[in-house]
């Protein structure tokens, strides 16, 4: 299945039109953010902060993250097992089965600011690095064409939607995230702790 099937673009642009949109940042006013072990890693969703929620404990706010997808037991301990990259494989693996929930289009940008708000009050390294932001742009940098995460270096410029950029800088500036999600969208984790239980 296309790249453009699990595009999050398309979500944003019909359920969250205020966050659709281009930017540009210029690079020399930028943090950038790509992979865990490079300068300002711990930004990013698979920063190695844990968090707890329901007393269920996820290795990172994008285990979390993708876990809010699904609602089925072998597609939930099939992520909560995984880590790294093989997380994303096997959560497009899903979706292409069609196993993805029906209404996640209208939440998806909820529920990355509810990783995010928990990421923040749960880590404090993670909040002291977001502090060390401050004055900056955040940008999550991308090397192929951005997509709706994050920015592309064109000559001397960030270019792209950046949606994970802004809303850490929104989260930086504001002290929290306000978001709205249905209100089964952490019934998966009783799922979770039944099968861990086993």
């Amino acid at each position: 299945m296309s790249r453009e099937k699990h595009s999050v673009a398309p979500l944003v642009k019909e359920f969250y039109p205020e966050y659709y949109s281009l930017h540009e940042y210029p690079a020399d006013q930028c943090v950038v953010f790509t992979k865990v072990d490079l300068p300002w890693g711990i930004l990013g969703n698979f920063g190695r902060t844990s968090i707890i929620v329901n007393g269920v404990t996820f290795r990172t706010a994008e285990q979390l993250f993708q876990m809010m997808k699904f609602k089925e037991a072998e597609q939930l301990m099939d992520l909560y097992k995984s880590g790294g990259l093989f997380l994303k494989h096997k959560a497009k693996k899903w979706e292409n089965r069609d196993k993805r929930r029906a209404d996640w289009g209208s939440m998806v940008v909820d529920a990355i600011k509810m990783c995010i708000q928990l990421k923040y009050e749960q880590n404090e390294d993670f909040r002291n690095e977001l502090e060390r932001t401050k004055g900056m742009y955040i940008v999550e940098g991308q090397k192929k064409g951005p997509d709706t995460w994050g920015a592309k270096l064109t000559d001397d410029v960030y270019v792209g939607s950046n949606l994970m950029g802004r809303l850490l800088m929104e989260l930086r500036d504001n002290g929290k995230l306000e978001y709205h999600l249905p209100d089964n969208a952490l019934d998966f984790i009783e799922i979770v702790k039944l099968e861990l239980d086993k």
